[in-house]
């Protein structure tokens, strides 16, 4: 089955809570991160952990600390292992929660079994799980379609999370790796160019010496053919000569014959 998404932009849903973050301190900053865990179309925190007066909540309210954390990084399993460290989630933000382990799991398989996505999820009924899913499509987070016919969400797109701070060397040795193997590709493909060319140019190469090679076999034949008929032509001027004094002593020889008297 595949689900239609509605897009709208949420680049601003994050920034608005950023900008009263630096103006909120204590106890008015928790309720701040409830609103930013409930709001919708609010799915990256990062920019809200930067900020100081939330990063002050690691010590007095730990947390709700840990709750932002938790929707920056975490998954519905970490929530449900490690309960007693985070808030008590309400069903907007436990949906929420669903929606973000959804792209989580969708970062690491472009299917994902239903089983999985049930055990992930904590969720009892396949019924309930594509619901979800639809939610989660409709909100823009995944493109994708489900699967019925093989029990599987199939992925085509998923937003970006948070990235962890000490997960950033692992993602710039990723992108060293790929960079190294796009220049090696690159070396190929400048190799594979530069002998396409050399090649070519042998090609033509040859052709012109083939068609040189043609021109003067032309001219040999050429020249073969006028010394054969010049020497035709000697030959049959030869035997017109030859032929043309035989005719002359026959003609001469019946002027004598007539000439000559018989003495008796």
């Amino acid at each position: 089955m595949v689900v239609e998404k509605n897009s709208s932009s949420s680049s601003s849903s994050l920034e608005q809570f950023v900008l009263l973050a630096k103006s909120t301190k204590g106890a008015a900053c928790t309720e701040l991160v409830k609103q930013a865990l409930e709001a919708p179309g609010v799915y990256v925190f990062g920019e809200l952990l930067d900020n100081p007066n939330i990063t002050e909540l690691a010590d007095t309210h730990s947390v709700y600390f840990n709750t932002l954390n938790l929707f920056a990084y975490g998954t519905y399993k970490d929530y449900t292992n490690n309960q007693q460290n985070f808030i008590e989630l309400t069903p907007g933000q436990k949906k929420k929660l669903h929606h973000l382990t959804i792209v989580t799991l969708a970062t690491k398989s472009k299917c994902i079994p239903y089983e999985r996505l049930l055990q992930e999820l904590e969720i009892k009924n396949v019924r309930d799980l594509e619901d979800l899913i639809i939610e989660a499509i409709y909100a823009d987070i995944i493109h994708g379609k489900l699967d019925q016919k093989n029990s599987q969400l199939e992925i085509d797109y998923a937003i970006g999370r948070d990235i962890r701070p000490e997960d950033v060397k692992v993602i710039i040795n990723c992108l060293q790796d790929w960079s190294a193997a796009c220049d090696k590709v690159l070396d190929s493909v400048e190799m594979q160019i530069h002998r396409a060319n050399t090649e070519k140019n042998s090609a033509m190469l040859r052709q012109i010496d083939i068609e040189q090679e043609i021109v003067n076999i032309k001219k040999t034949l050429k020249t073969q053919l006028m010394e054969r008929s010049d020497v035709t032509d000697e030959v049959m001027a030869v035997d017109s000569r030859e032929a043309t004094p035989s005719g002359d002593k026959g003609k001469k020889a019946q002027k004598v014959s007539k000439g000559v008297k018989v003495l008796r």
